[in-house]
């Protein structure tokens, strides 16, 4: 490569050659720029004072077109004004629940329902029907809600649940306002045997993989004698935050989410025949 650029090297040093006599010309050019320049000094030497005064209004009209410390200071109470469309509740403006207030009548009062909660509510007695029993906490920063609901199998020929397998699940959801977090706890409420929680502890680490939504877990507590005793559960939770249309949904899908997978869960268990008499006692 580097024998091949040597003779274009060549050929640019015969071009400056040939170009050098050129110089004299452009010599001969600048003087003659320049003996048109004294011819201009000297023409404009008379002028000269309008010069200046036509310069002057160039720089009046400059100063009148730099009002933009103005058109800043109009920018920023507008990008001031936008932030803070927020209501009491941190809802933006085009949030389902911006700037709505709701409250339900108890016996000691009126109680603020903050949007969360009233999601739920609106879920539970609105679309099922049910009576209310949602307690709300002081302040009206968390609510719970217990229910019972029965799980039976027999949905398919390969789970190990039939039809007559039927056992009691417990429920409690519960809301987090200033998180807005929704989280949903199944239980079995049946204490479990002290000989099946390695069996069972080792069911939940094979099951939990498996489990797309939520997880199993092994809630240990101590009952009113003071012994320690071990319940399943299954959890799940959601955030409502950011959801602008459709929190009365997204809880619906948690529940019916929920209640799905842990019946896969419980049906998986089943294999082990101490743990599915167990359930079924």
């Amino acid at each position: 490569m580097a024998t091949k650029k040597s003779p274009a090297k060549k050929k640019v040093a015969t071009k400056v050659v040939k170009k050098a006599p050129a110089k004299k010309v452009a010599k001969k050019a600048i003087v003659q720029k320049v003996a048109a320049k004294k011819v201009i000094k000297k023409v404009a030497n008379k002028p000269a004072a309008k010069k200046v005064a036509a310069k002057k209004p160039v720089a009046k009209k400059k100063i009148l077109q730099k009002p933009a410390a103005k058109k800043v200071a109009k920018k920023s109470p507008k990008a001031t004004s936008k932030s803070p469309k927020v209501d009491q509740y941190g809802l933006e403006q085009d949030d389902e629940f911006y700037g709505l207030y709701f409250a339900k009548s108890t016996s000691k009062g009126l109680v603020e329902v903050k949007p969360c909660t009233f999601s739920l509510m609106y879920w539970w007695k609105g679309l099922l029907g049910y009576p209310d029993m949602i307690e709300i906490s002081k302040g009206s920063n968390t609510a719970m809600l217990q229910f019972e609901s029965t799980f039976g199998g027999g949905d398919s020929d390969e789970t190990e649940l039939t039809e007559q397998d039927v056992l009691d699940i417990d429920h409690i959801i519960e809301v987090d306002e200033e998180e807005m977090l929704i989280s949903l706890y199944s239980y079995v409420p049946i204490p479990v045997p002290e000989k099946l929680v390695g069996a069972l502890s080792l069911a939940i680490l094979n099951i939990n993989p498996e489990t797309r939504y939520g997880s199993l877990e092994l809630c240990s507590t101590e009952n009113e004698e003071g012994e320690t005793e071990h319940f399943l559960r299954y959890r799940a939770a959601t955030y409502l935050r950011g959801i602008k249309s459709g929190k009365v949904e997204a809880i619906e899908s948690l529940v019916t989410n929920g209640s799905e997978f842990f019946g896969l869960a419980l049906d998986a268990m089943c294999v082990n025949k101490s743990i599915k008499k167990w359930l079924l006692s």
